[in-house]
């Protein structure tokens, strides 16, 4: 069961980094609906894709799959056999929640749920790799070494898809982008205080300049 996020509701007197523990991940469904624009059909599309790109005796990568939306996603969409999807987080709490709601899920597909870091992961067979918001969690100077080893991972035809925020070198597109996106906070029912608590906890782990999807 899906709970509504409230975590930032209140005053918090001392704001420490954010970490996906196992309070965001109770309340991780309802937050990323409510913060990240068309989250549902990011999550749609990803499954088109796999109906697409996923070949047959291959391996699909998750990386950074918290709670398994999109390896959800894959699964339901795959049309060929003998394939694997690996679905790795570095967080325990995401970890858990995902495997209950790999197994409470049946499908052909098997799904290897891995809790570790997706810098070490080896990418080999792959038809398709998933970053979904995951990349922005990396130093800068780390993420073009993942994409490279991502890269070097995926067989002929593979494709990598990769959600991700990004900013403007026109700094009024960029302040727009940031205004628009609290009013759909906003909209979702976030008060200020929610939203101002939530982006001083993020701004030290999700390594991003101006905007985003926090």
């Amino acid at each position: 069961m899906s709970h509504r996020d409230t975590l930032f509701s209140a005053p918090i007197a001392r704001l420490g980094d954010w970490t996906f523990d196992e309070r965001v991940a109770e309340v991780f469904p309802d937050m990323i609906q409510r913060s990240v624009p068309g989250y549902s059909n990011i999550i749609s599309m990803i499954g088109m894709l796999a109906e697409r790109f996923v070949q047959p005796n291959t391996q699909v990568y998750d990386l950074g799959c918290s709670l398994g939306a999109a390896t959800l996603s894959v699964r339901r969409n795959i049309r060929h056999e003998h394939c694997r999807i690996i679905a790795v987080d570095n967080s325990p709490a995401m970890i858990e929640r995902c495997r209950r709601h790999i197994d409470a899920y049946k499908a052909p597909t098997p799904v290897e749920v891995v809790e570790g870091d997706i810098r070490d992961i080896t990418i080999e067979n792959a038809s398709m790799v998933v970053l979904n918001f995951t990349l922005q969690f990396l130093e800068p100077a780390e993420r073009q070494a993942l994409l490279d080893k991502i890269y070097l991972g995926l067989n002929p035809g593979g494709a990598l898809v990769l959600s991700e925020k990004f900013s403007f070198e026109d700094a009024k597109v960029g302040e727009l982008l940031f205004n628009m996106h609290h009013d759909f906070k906003r909209a979702n029912g976030y008060s200020e205080l929610e939203i101002s608590q939530k982006r001083s906890m993020l701004e030290n782990v999700m390594l991003t300049r101006l905007g985003g999807n926090t």
